[in-house]
């Protein structure tokens, strides 16, 4: 079936049996039996947190009125947390996701593999559903183990040199900045990641390529397109697509190549590049947005998740990369792709150019600099004493790193060069001497700035 008849198919199911989204449609004069071509299904009204979900208590979102056999919590980056309902229907379409990976890059069906959870444990949705997710994998027949330490770092150090002997391979997952600080941590405790056949799973922010080669190296992984992927999820969808080596090598190509990139995907930031099936995730762009449709323990119609981003065809995108002299040797499913941007409200505005976390995110990852620093940092716009306003940029040192002039002025010149080349707005807008970040070197875990065990936040308002 055409993707664009299932969506429509999965719509008329959900207004017949999802109490708020009937409620929702009537109050937009929205009739569903005169919904029966694609155009007609372009016309509905889109739906968000704010004009729906939000809106209508939580049973009535769900399929007849019933909520589900689990419940999950947003972390609320954007407001106020929300209440996911979930069931074991649909983790068993999103371990398709997992599978992709553990399967064609991970080798998982030939070998040993402790998957190690280290999203947090409890309400909040990574944790709990992707150790669901993996332990199918198990039902499924892969020799695949779970343990989950959740994101207790010294836990993690516990467990895996413990475990890791018994197995051909683990797999780590958990958000980047986090994986870095265990892998990092490790190194520092000597523990042999490199005799474990280290893997990484991520999923929540957009890293660059240069944040991909530095960690690869630390764990001594040998192939970073097939040892680590990163999952496209929400919790309002659970996981909508996934990296594979064939869109990781295609990554890699254009982020040494920002014009390329540019003209791709409009901007010369570097997206998140997955694949997805669309008879299960059903994407449109609109606006330089993604939009989703999807069947889940909330279903949801032409859902606005706020994700920048756009759509290429699978052809016009192996067409694009041969007109440019690059032929992939990575293999991937005949499908789709989606590169997502993240949200903007996580940019800065400096002399009305957008500034990304992005750009700051591989200024540190340099050579000159990643050793004496942890990758996470905070962006913000500041006003002086003459109320001049400065790009400002804090940045958390690793531990036992004592802060110095001079790591701050080689990660200053660091960030700086990158921007210039990154962003051809910050080039062109901001004055040469208001160009210069200021940077501010903090202690590893500073509790106004790189609190322990939150989620991280890359920007200020």
């Amino acid at each position: 079936m055409d993707p664009r008849d299932r969506a429509i198919e999965l719509f008329h199911r959900v207004a017949a049996s999802v109490p708020a989204y009937g409620a929702f449609l009537a109050e937009h004069g929205v009739d569903p039996g005169q919904v029966k071509t694609y155009q007609d299904f372009v016309r509905l009204p889109l739906t968000t947190k704010g004009t729906y979900i939000h809106r209508f208590p939580l049973p009535g979102l769900c399929r007849d009125g019933v909520i589900g056999d689990m419940i999950a919590v947003s972390s609320g980056s954007t407001g106020a947390p929300s209440f996911w309902a979930r069931s074991a229907a649909d983790e068993q379409v999103i371990a398709e996701r997992f599978e992709e990976v553990f399967r064609d890059a991970f080798a998982a069906r030939e070998r040993r593999t402790l998957a190690v959870v280290c999203f947090a444990l409890g309400t909040w949705v990574g944790g709990l559903f992707t150790v669901a997710c993996c332990r199918h994998l198990a039902e499924r027949g892969y020799p695949v183990t779970v343990v989950a330490p959740g994101s207790d770092k010294r836990e993690i150090l516990r467990v895996v040199p413990e475990l890791a002997p018994h197995f051909d391979q683990v797999v780590l997952l958990g958000y980047p900045p986090f994986l870095k600080d265990v892998v990092d941590a490790g190194v520092a405790a000597g523990v042999p990641w490199a005799d474990y056949s280290v893997k990484l799973v991520t999923a929540g922010e957009v890293f660059s390529e240069e944040w991909r080669s530095l960690v690869a190296e630390r764990a001594g992984m040998t192939d970073p397109a097939r040892d680590t992927a990163s999952l496209y999820g929400t919790a309002d969808a659970g996981v909508l697509g996934n990296e594979t080596p064939l869109s990781i090598e295609i990554r890699r190509f254009l982020a040494a190549r920002p014009d390329l990139a540019r003209e791709l995907f409009g901007s010369s930031r570097l997206p998140t590049l997955i694949q997805y099936d669309p008879d299960v995730r059903f994407f449109e762009e609109q606006d330089g947005t993604l939009l989703f449709t999807g069947d889940n323990g909330i279903p949801l119609i032409r859902y606005h998740i706020a994700d920048e981003g756009g759509l290429t065809p699978y052809d016009r995108m192996l067409g694009f990369l041969r007109e440019h002299g690059f032929q992939p040797a990575g293999t991937g499913p005949e499908r789709p792709f989606a590169h997502v941007f993240g949200r903007s409200h996580f940019t800065v505005s400096y002399y009305g150019a957008n500034v990304y976390p992005e750009n700051i995110a591989v200024g540190l990852e340099q050579p000159e600099v990643s050793g004496f620093v942890t990758g996470k940092f905070v962006l913000e716009v500041v006003e002086d004493e003459h109320r001049d306003r400065r790009l400002a940029v804090t940045v958390e040192l690793a531990p036992g790193v004592t802060p110095s002039d001079k790591i701050a002025q080689v990660a200053g010149e660091s960030i700086l060069a990158q921007l210039l080349r990154l962003n051809s707005e910050f080039a062109a807008y901001v004055p040469p001497h208001r160009q210069p970040p200021d940077i501010r070197l903090r202690p590893a875990g500073d509790p106004h700035y790189f609190p322990p065990g939150a989620k991280h936040r890359y920007t200020r308002g």
